[in-house]
């Protein structure tokens, strides 16, 4: 097959604003290649660095949406597969890949794609032990290629790279437990690969229109055991030894429980990636290095180079970045007293002397390392009562200190609407009895100064949402007039005023667009 001439159509991307979408887009713009980006967010995407791009084209697509899904396609050269339901869908993901798998394939067909690029997962499919989770990787592939347009399929193992999952729990668990009793799974081999060799493998199938109909394994330059690469990042980290002792009685799904509390990564993603560490994951051939020729990363540089862009703060994407972002009805314009009943509030402002941009430089910070100005010893309580409960909690930090897109994790929270020096529309993401927005905006306030908001909604769910907001009420009375003393001090400018209380039109509460 000749190499496709894709300067002439776009390249579809699609889970564009996912772990490796959003690394890959660049990557593509780099080198030349017009981008189509889809995601189902279009002002999700529209706060990424390379979405001002001349060639870069933002689509509205769903996977679940197959009308959408052939908007998206129509055109492309190429379409890469990068979507992925664990988030999202959680214990029913791969009915929901199937689905999403076949509507992808129907709208490539009818859109005029000429080849897919799909990245899957290694494990061969007839080992005993095989989990569910590679099963339907499995099954995605073999989906999209029953059809007429040549798919190349890339497998891969655990990938390192800062910001991935599987990557963010090898880090919590060495950080955090010098000693270890771990499943046999310890012991199986795996081979890991860098998140930049496998960008550069997916490049590398579209420049090279040999590879189309194919399936390649990829994988790094070592084979290891979990228990290699857990000594081996505490000795990168400059950590003291980790001890490890491998149990026969403790399964995946305890394992993944344990991870869930000890790491950012929640058990719906730790179980079936936990479950995937029981079988042997390795390269059973190397033909895709005599196509695309290049010497792969060993662990120790992929851990080493993790770990700097984490020390410089240069993470480009974040496994919890990806997933639908969706603002509750009741936020909506004219939405809010019928959308499902009373919705509680508890606001402050604040009036200082400074300018727009000064004030949204501390607020551009909350959360993450930085913490939120006041009672960060009551937050991490909420927060470790949050994780037990199943939830986020803290431990998702944020992938930036002072940058924020829109679709971020923030902590427990989720990044609804960013506006920068005018407004940051927080979702709570905790379990809680109802749906919570935290909503700080900035306003012009006469000549020289500007007022800080806070506004904390609330919609509760039946009588224990009603008695969790007002059980609570004088805690956050207090929290919140701390936070926006704080913030405003953090300014260093003039406080023209005391935090007051004030409440805001049904009219003026819903500053959040839909979709």
């Amino acid at each position: 097959m000749k190499e496709l001439k894709t300067e002439e159509k776009p390249v579809l991307v699609s889970g564009a604003t996912g772990y490796v979408g959003g690394r890959l887009i660049p990557l593509l713009l780099e080198k030349g290649y017009r981008v189509r980006a889809m995601g189902r967010s279009v002002d999700k995407m529209a706060c990424r660095t390379w979405a001002a791009h001349p060639n870069a084209e933002l689509v509205q697509g769903d996977v679940t949406d197959r009308n959408s899904l052939l908007r998206a396609c129509e055109g492309c050269t190429a379409a890469y597969y990068l979507v992925h339901s664990m988030i999202a869908r959680k214990k029913h993901y791969a009915a929901a890949d199937r689905i999403a798998a076949q509507n992808m394939l129907a709208a490539a067909e009818a859109g005029g794609v000429e080849r897919i690029i799909y990245l899957g997962g290694l494990g061969d499919v007839r080992e005993k032990n095989i989990s569910d989770h590679l099963l339907s990787r499995h099954e995605v592939g073999e989906i999209l290629s029953s059809g007429k347009i040549p798919l190349t399929v890339l497998n891969a193992a655990m990938i390192l790279g800062s910001g991935s999952a599987s990557f963010e729990i090898l880090r919590y668990l060495t950080e955090r437990l010098p000693l270890m009793i771990t499943p046999r799974w310890v012991q199986t081999p795996t081979q890991p690969v860098a998140i930049s060799d496998v960008l550069s493998y997916l490049v590398g199938c579209l420049e090279h229109g040999e590879t189309a109909g194919q399936t390649y394994d990829i994988g790094g330059a070592d084979i290891l055991n979990y228990g290699d690469l857990i000594r081996m990042y505490a000795e990168e980290a400059g950590l003291a030894p980790r001890k490890i002792i491998p149990v026969p009685f403790l399964t995946p799904y305890f394992s993944a429980l344990w991870i869930h509390l000890i790491t950012p990564v929640p058990a719906s993603i730790a179980v079936p990636l936990t479950e995937g560490l029981a079988v042997p994951t390795t390269c059973r051939e190397n033909r895709i290095r005599q196509i695309i020729p290049f010497k792969p990363a060993g662990c120790r540089a992929a851990i080493r180079k993790a770990l700097d862009k984490i020390l410089e703060e240069q993470v480009e994407s974040c496994w919890a970045d990806a997933g639908k972002i969706q603002a509750p009805e009741w936020a909506y314009c004219g939405d809010a007293q019928w959308a499902g009943g009373t919705i509680l509030e508890c606001g402050y402002r604040v009036c200082i002397a400074a300018d727009a941009e000064e004030v949204w430089e501390p607020v551009s910070r909350i959360g993450g390392k930085q913490g939120y100005y006041f009672g960060n010893l009551l937050w991490q309580i909420r927060g470790l009562a949050d994780r037990l409960a199943g939830g986020a909690g803290l431990r998702r930090g944020r992938r930036h200190p002072s940058e924020l897109y829109m679709g971020d994790a923030l902590d427990f929270w989720r990044v609804l609407e960013v506006r920068k020096a005018e407004s940051l529309v927080l979702k709570a993401e905790m379990k809680m009895p109802g749906e919570a927005l935290l909503d700080i905006r900035i306003r012009p306030a006469g000549k020289n100064s500007t007022e800080l908001q806070l506004l904390s909604r609330f919609l509760p769910r039946g009588l224990a949402g009603m008695l969790y907001w007002y059980v609570l009420y004088p805690f956050h009375q207090w929290i919140f007039f701390g936070m926006l003393k704080n913030i405003a001090k953090s300014t260093r400018k003039k406080i023209l005023s005391e935090p007051e209380r004030f409440t805001v039109k049904i009219p003026d509460t819903c500053s959040l667009r839909p979709e």
